[in-house]
């Protein structure tokens, strides 16, 4: 059963404001963050993508979770605590603690990365890559944000762009339609 009538909140990408990291390695463009307004040392969760230029170690990110996949470029190679992963396939999630020493290698040049955070002890987040029609659910006392990744998708016929969100805050069946990869991400907290 869907329920159109629940709030949708549509967030563009275009003009959404890139943001310098901390290390000078890339930039970050915040999709969604709570509590909104919030910076990198007190959200509870922050959804992101980025654009990773140069080789370099991550910003520690201390009591955070991260995961990262890689959408757009010739992949990378994560040192985290001084074991190497090799991210070169995209739409694969690669989970990490945020304040594991981690450095990374582009062995291909620059890429865009996908990041979901989330503060342990204050929030959780489930990721599923959708690339079929189907039901999205928001369960109650949670948050589901969608991101078109690749291609296009459609929300309850609301057109999504590629890089284009739409952010789900009240309990309701949605229908997905992705015509691409869009990222699914079930937040609590």
């Amino acid at each position: 059963m869907t329920n159109s009538t629940a709030p949708v909140r549509h967030l563009r990408a275009a003009g959404r404001p890139a943001t310098a990291w901390r290390n000078g390695g890339g930039v970050t463009r915040e999709v969604a963050g709570h509590p909104e307004g919030s910076g990198p040392d007190d959200f509870g969760w922050r959804v992101s993508l980025a654009d990773i230029a140069s080789a370099g170690p991550f910003s520690a990110f201390p009591g955070v979770d991260r995961v990262i996949t890689l959408v757009e470029g010739p992949g990378m190679a994560l040192t985290v605590d001084g074991a190497e992963h090799v991210i070169d396939a995209p739409f694969r999630p690669f989970a990490f603690p945020g304040d594991a020493a981690t450095d990374c290698r582009l062995p291909g040049g620059p890429l865009v990365g996908f990041n979901v955070m989330t503060r342990r002890g204050r929030a959780t987040a489930g990721l599923v890559l959708a690339e079929r029609p189907g039901p999205v659910t928001v369960p109650a006392g949670a948050t589901v944000l969608l991101v078109c990744l690749s291609g296009t998708a459609a929300l309850d016929g609301a057109a999504l762009a590629r890089y284009d969100a739409a952010l789900l805050t009240a309990p309701a069946t949605h229908v997905l339609h992705p015509d691409g990869v869009t990222a699914v991400v079930t937040l609590r907290g």
